[in-house]
């Protein structure tokens, strides 16, 4: 039973991702207070706005792909459930940090604790 509610839980903590892809696609009005404005401290000066926030998209789906599927694993459970959560902490937590914007101000909504999870589930993976 517990691997189903942490499947369930990593597999929503995936879905959270979703958000930010919501805001590189600017499927939803950008206000201040949401946190992560799209720009990043080290792909916006390479590649600009628009080809940093579709990165973005397209890497967060990936990491919200895989912890979802990862935890469905770890709750079905299929025998491939660590190498996905893996490979899903450890691309959403360089790609929060890649496109981190590089201010302190709304730092948990720019994903500091979805690092924070990551860390914790790759720390937890490890032992």
């Amino acid at each position: 039973m517990i691997r189903v509610v942490i499947g369930v839980v990593l597999a929503l903590h995936g879905l959270v991702h979703l958000w930010f892809v919501a805001l590189a696609l600017r499927l939803v009005t950008f206000r201040p207070e949401m946190g992560w404005s799209g720009r990043s401290w080290l792909l916006t000066p390479l590649l600009g706005d628009a080809a940093t926030r579709s990165t973005a998209a397209v890497l967060l789906s990936a990491a919200a792909a895989a912890f979802v599927v990862g935890g469905l694993a770890l709750a079905g459970p299929a025998a491939w459930w660590r190498p996905a959560l893996v490979f899903a902490a450890s691309l959403s937590t360089v790609v929060l940090l890649v496109t981190w914007d590089g201010g302190t101000d709304l730092i948990v909504q720019k994903g500091a604790i979805g690092v924070a999870i990551n860390v914790a589930v790759l720390v937890l993976l490890a032992r």
